[in-house]
């Protein structure tokens, strides 16, 4: 059985996209898409062999640097690596052209709400897995195929280094795999990954609950550059 033939997934998206198109419809602009709970642990606790799917849309996208978690639940900062998409997967697409079709890849943040216990997936799935924001740092180019080999990743909470990692994708899998994964996963519903578009790859360390006392958060990819939010 393929991943998105089960029930759950398949009612889940469903529920996604049609919100995603209703939003669309109402003016909102799609940016790409993003990949959750895609580490073993995270797997294995709700039971499904493959790393969910999302959409980002354009208002979901921080450009100054700057969110507020005023109103929201639990606030979650999740150090990511972005990855821009030169040209369309049709259909899916094999893993050499998932490959080829990555033009660029650079440091992220997604800003999530864990509203609810992550137990049920077919709710993450249809909630759009907890996102509410997006930020992206400089991109790339010279590793254009999704090549991740020598970079370090480096979260610091209010200048202070809380996390590291020399090896980004053991979180989270092979970025190749990843860009396959999803531009199957949306072909098997209708929809297409597309050129101009980022996928956001899941935190490469365990992500941060806020605290009252953040100030700012910030990830350094070397050597592609960094990446930070300031919270209000």
């Amino acid at each position: 059985m393929n991943f998105w033939d089960d029930p759950r997934i398949a009612r889940g998206m469903q529920v996604q996209l049609a919100h995603r198109r209703a939003r669309i419809e109402a003016g909102d602009r799609p940016i790409g898409w993003k990949v959750g709970f895609g580490a073993p642990a995270a797997m294995a606790a709700l039971g499904i062999s493959a790393p969910l799917v999302g959409h980002l849309l354009e208002s979901g996208l921080i450009t100054d640097g700057r969110a507020s978690f005023k109103g929201w639940s639990t606030p979650v900062v999740e150090p990511e690596i972005a990855l821009y998409i030169g040209n369309d997967l049709l259909g899916g697409g094999t893993r050499p052209q998932a490959a080829a079709a990555i033009a660029a890849l650079g440091p992220a943040f997604e800003l999530a709400d864990l509203q609810f216990p992550p137990e049920d997936a077919e709710r993450i799935v249809a909630e759009n897995i907890y996102q509410r924001h997006v930020l992206l740092g400089p991109r790339d180019t010279s590793r254009a195929g999704g090549n991740v080999d020598g970079l370090i990743g480096r979260v610091l909470r209010n200048g202070v280094e809380v996390a590291r990692t020399s090896d980004p994708q053991a979180n989270t899998g092979n970025p190749v795999d990843l860009v396959h994964h999803v531009a199957q996963m949306l072909s098997a519903f209708g929809e297409r990954l597309r050129a101009g578009e980022v996928i956001i790859t899941g935190s490469i360390v365990p992500p941060l609950f806020a605290e009252k006392a953040d100030r700012e958060v910030a990830l350094d990819l070397e050597p592609v550059g960094r990446v930070s939010v300031q919270i209000a």
